[in-house]
């Protein structure tokens, strides 16, 4: 049974993700409360912002107080993830236990590690070896436990690198698409010959929404609505057609500080530069099957995109 229009629907976390998140929730009629340190930040129509602290059972009961449905979609800085989000996880998970609400959970493909090419679907075992991989493992499997132990309700919703409107901070965002529209050098990884899906940000709110709606997905991970694998190559050149000239493309073969990525990021993001040195091919049939959702063609996420950017350096150029 779908959780009905009207209820309250609790983000925690107010980046790309989060901030897509509510506002698709609030299309689709829910009440929507998005939570972040500061409380503040674009005005958004029929959602509440506020401010709150989700590294405390304490804060995050106050950040969830009256909500039917939570959505994890906190994030921290890339250098501080090991040591911060087992924390907020059992902050999170500690106060959903106590309030009864289902918790919908953004996750990554992290836990699968290396892996040579292979599809990856939601029966892809677990072998990461780096420490954020193994991080984010032991987190999933917390989740799942907790929800098998009658705990909690949870489900997994896990995306293949961002792209869209407000994404900055990734491979296919600012260090890609101001260039593009500029004539600026764009900046890619490893080899932009290998196929690599990227995960428009609306079909992530789009998911983690569904799941969020549908309890019967709870209880297990789920590969949110993802694109065919193109090459980033491919990628490229769609996107200089759309903006009417052929990209200057630099690939760099090894991580150092570029774009929006400074050192202190590109230091602690070298162990999972394997995702650039091979296939990163995520299949989402499973979920498009069970909730009759398509992902979104890249084509149109590529100029839903630009569309963005262009308003968003305006802005920049206004000051």
């Amino acid at each position: 049974m779908a959780a009905a229009p009207g209820s309250l629907h609790t983000v925690l976390g107010a980046g790309p993700a989060g901030t897509s998140v509510a506002v698709e929730l609030a299309r689709r009629g829910h009440a929507v409360r998005l939570v972040d340190r500061a409380g503040s930040g674009e005005p958004l129509d029929g959602i509440e912002r506020a401010s709150g602290d989700v590294g405390t059972v304490e804060g995050a009961l106050a950040a969830i107080e009256g909500a039917d449905v939570v959505y994890h979609c906190v994030n921290v800085a890339y250098h501080l993830q090991v040591d911060v989000m087992p924390g907020i996880q059992e902050a999170v998970l500690g106060a959903v236990a106590r309030t009864g609400a289902r918790l919908v959970v953004l996750d990554t493909l992290y836990p699968y590690g290396e892996t040579h090419g292979e599809v990856m679907t939601e029966d892809t075992p677990w072998r990461a070896t780096t420490a954020k991989g193994k991080m984010r493992a032991a987190l999933d499997e917390n989740y799942l436990t907790a929800h098998r132990e009658g705990r909690a309700k949870v489900a997994l919703g896990r995306s293949a690198d961002f792209v869209g409107p407000r994404v900055l901070n990734s491979t296919l965002g600012g260090a890609v698409f101001p260039a593009a529209l500029t004539g600026g050098e764009v900046l890619a990884l490893g080899d932009i010959d290998l196929k690599h899906s990227y995960t428009s940000i609306l079909d992530v709110a789009r998911g983690l929404a569904v799941l969020g709606e549908n309890p019967s997905g709870d209880g297990r991970v789920w590969h949110l609505p993802t694109a065919p694998a193109r090459t980033t190559r491919e990628i490229f050149t769609v996107l200089g057609n759309l903006v009417g000239h052929p990209l200057q493309t630099v690939a760099m073969d090894e991580p150092h500080a570029f774009g929006p990525f400074d050192e202190t990021f590109m230091n602690s993001y070298a162990e999972l530069f394997y995702q650039h040195t091979e296939p990163q091919i995520m299949d989402s049939t499973a979920f498009q099957r069970e909730f009759g959702v398509e992902p979104t063609p890249i084509e149109t996420t590529l100029k839903e995109t630009l569309e963005w950017y262009r308003g968003f350096l305006a802005s920049q150029a206004k000051g």
